[in-house]
């Protein structure tokens, strides 16, 4: 292993439980694990220090482009003829949305033969069967992942784990970051996000070989301090192409792009060699208003046509007799959801502006009071999303972050990932709910990975509790776990997506306030008919009891 990969594991704080509970861990412990990596540091006379890191990248020689040429293709297929492989691919969108699929379908009729070795970098990998990279990663084009979420592709899954592709997790807004620097000139630069976790270490595994052994691991972060708190040094990611679609494109390769298609292809279009666009409508030079370009054509070297449609992922819609798309019902199930839901409605402030995780915490605005109002924020790139549409107002391109077809409310934005997480680290998120599969006395937060069992990947989690001081992270989850163990814990022993982030736990049978800095729980509201010696006998954790405990509705 190289020096800098010692040092860090050496003297980098216990991030979980000890590393016997980790499948993929050494015997010896997760710290002496062998890397195959080339990371090193090299001392300069001067004293400066240079960064060097190459096995992630394999990247080629692209054509090159000439300037003054016309940037038209008439069809993707010719597009994409010149692509070497072995190129660093950069694919746009979220989930379905604002995907490149035509551009993807000329890549997959290439085929394995002519096209392979990718080293892909999207957000995710697709909808398995259906589109995005799936298409590419089940053809075999592909030999390398660079993403923030696994979702639910199986085949991928298998991939990784039988060592057919290399998966590298990075959190959704250091990816949106690190291919923003890429396109901006600035080579590395210090993120919140991640400190304390697997990712500092580089103890994610990246590639197992076909017996299920881990062969590759990710690479250890330099760590700085600045203001009291640690940052972890990430590098700029660049791509040899990028392909993305956008809603109208001018002939000197101009975009606008609709919604939440934006999320990620303004990023990656700077940050190629080579950046091509497919086009739903192209018009002529002057036919968009300067004021509406969402990209400037200095970034665009091809543009062919769009043919494939939109496809939505996940549909969900609402009734009309039902405008909140509040959940009714009597079963035991549905009435913890809705207790959690209610009192996590609570946090939310008339004007606040909320980031709402999937699941439980997305019930919250549907109970609170008439006529107070908070702005949601979609980490995918909305201010301002509303409701499930009807029936006949879906649209495609306007998903949230968990690729669910929703509306927007009066007043809303959209924009890309990368201003998306400036809001979100920059603590200008008022408060952050997000479920959990572990919480402990001290508010560290576990909610992306059970070793052996599920491998999502954490997406935007841990830019969500990056700025804890800022924005108020609540948890709200069930009690217990299915198989009956306690999710809120003295210490957490699964992978930590945020230490010291969580202030408020909320779950189906009582309300804990956390001291962060001196981690202590404190029980400040129960469940109606239960008593305190109940809650103790379902929590691992200890906990206080205030003096003036209150009962939840």
């Amino acid at each position: 292993m190289a020096s800098v990969s010692r040092i860090i594991r050496q003297t980098a704080p216990v991030l979980v439980a000890p590393s016997s509970t980790l499948p993929w861990a050494a015997s010896s412990g997760l710290r002496r694990c062998t890397v195959a990596s080339s990371s090193t540091f090299r001392r300069n006379g001067g004293g400066s220090r240079n960064f060097s890191h190459t096995r992630n990248w394999r990247s080629v020689a692209i054509p090159a482009t000439t300037r003054g040429g016309s940037k038209l293709f008439k069809s993707a297929d010719d597009a994409v003829a010149d692509i070497p492989s072995g190129s660093v691919l950069l694919s746009s969108g979220f989930g379905l949305c604002g995907i490149a699929s035509t551009l993807i379908a000329a890549i997959r009729r290439r085929g394995p033969d002519s096209l392979h070795s990718l080293t892909a970098v999207s957000n995710n990998a697709g909808a398995e069967g259906r589109g995005g990279l799936a298409l590419l990663t089940e053809n075999g084009q592909v030999d390398r992942m660079i993403m923030s979420y696994l979702g639910a592709n199986k085949t991928l899954e298998r991939q990784y784990l039988t060592g057919k592709i290399a998966v590298e997790l990075c959190p959704q807004g250091t990816l949106a970051e690190r291919i923003r620097a890429a396109g901006s000139g600035i080579p590395a630069f210090f993120t919140p996000t991640g400190g304390h976790t697997l990712v500092q270490e580089g103890a994610i595994p990246v590639r197992f070989d076909a017996d299920g052994k881990v062969v590759e691991y990710g690479k250890p972060r330099e760590t700085r301090v600045f203001n009291g708190r640690p940052f972890l040094m990430e590098t700029a990611l660049h791509g040899d192409v990028a392909i993305l679609r956008a809603w109208k494109v001018d002939k000197a390769g101009n975009c606008v792009f609709r919604y939440t298609t934006k999320s990620f292809g303004p990023l990656m279009a700077k940050a190629a060699k080579i950046s091509i666009v497919e086009a739903e409508n192209i018009v002529e030079v002057g036919e968009i208003d300067p004021e509406d370009v969402d990209l400037p054509g200095i970034y665009i070297d091809r543009i062919v046509p769009a043919t494939e449609k939109s496809q939505v992922e996940i549909l969900k819609t609402r009734a009309e007799e039902n405008p909140k798309g509040a959940k009714v019902g009597r079963s035991d199930a549905l009435v913890r959801r809705n207790r959690i839901a209610r009192r996590a409605a609570k946090e939310l402030k008339h004007g606040f502006y909320v980031n709402l995780g999937v699941g439980i915490p997305t019930l919250a605005p549907s109970f609170l009071p008439a006529g107070e109002q908070v702005w949601i924020q979609s980490e995918n790139g909305i201010l301002g999303m509303g409701d499930y549409p009807l029936p006949d107002k879906v649209d495609a391109d306007i998903v949230n972050a968990g690729k669910e077809t929703v509306t927007l409310v009066p007043g809303a934005a959209t924009f890309d990932s990368s201003e998306s997480f400036s809001m979100i680290r920059g603590g200008h998120v008022d408060v952050s709910i997000l479920g959990a599969l572990q919480v402990s006395a001290s508010g560290d937060l576990a909610n992306y990975m059970i070793p052996g069992k599920v491998f999502k990947g954490m997406g935007g989690a841990m830019d969500l509790v990056s700025n804890p001081d800022n924005t108020k992270i609540v948890v709200a989850t069930e009690h217990v776990a299915k198989d009956g163990t306690s999710k809120i814990v003295q210490d957490c022993s699964l992978p930590l997506t945020g230490a010291r982030v969580v202030s408020t736990i909320i779950t189906d049978l009582c309300v804990f306030e956390v001291d962060r800095a001196h981690g202590t729980l404190t029980l400040t509201e129960i469940a109606p008919g239960l008593s305190v010696d109940e809650v103790r006998s379902k929590t691992d954790a200890t906990f206080a009891v205030a003096k003036d405990l209150k009962e939840m509705e």
